[in-house]
């Protein structure tokens, strides 16, 4: 298992950036996927995306191609997620989600991750 923590939300207008941190208390192994996912208010949680920490190649929802980023930082056992030219349709609550992808994995299927962290908030303001 691996215990996440999720920081880094807050309110930001509508043009605006910020920057989701996830840090993991435990050592991430090569064969883990790091996701993003978000839920709106009554509505289902959506993938956003999520990066290979052996490679770091990442997987992208079309919503946000474009204008977010994921990014790692192997010797601090943490995950980005940079979002710029952030809009009031992207206001949710974010969640780091971890896989090891030796038990199978499909990248943007939330019930596929197994270790969650608690979630911090975005809002959005138009």
């Amino acid at each position: 298992q691996v215990q996440l923590v999720d920081s880094g939300g807050g309110l930001v207008q509508a043009g605006g950036s910020l920057r989701l941190s996830c840090a993991a208390t435990t050592r991430i192994f090569s064969r883990y996927v790091m996701g993003w996912f978000r839920q709106a208010p009554g509505k289902e949680r959506e993938f956003v995306a999520a990066i290979n920490w052996s490679d770091g190649s990442t997987y992208y929802a079309d919503s946000v191609k474009g204008r977010f980023t994921i990014s790692r930082d192997n010797a601090k056992n943490t995950v980005y997620l940079q979002m710029n030219s952030l809009k009031p349709e992207d206001t949710a609550d974010y969640y780091c989600a971890a896989r090891n992808r030796y038990y199978g994995l499909r990248e943007a299927v939330a019930d596929d991750y197994d270790n969650w962290g608690q979630g911090t908030q975005v809002t959005v303001s138009s």
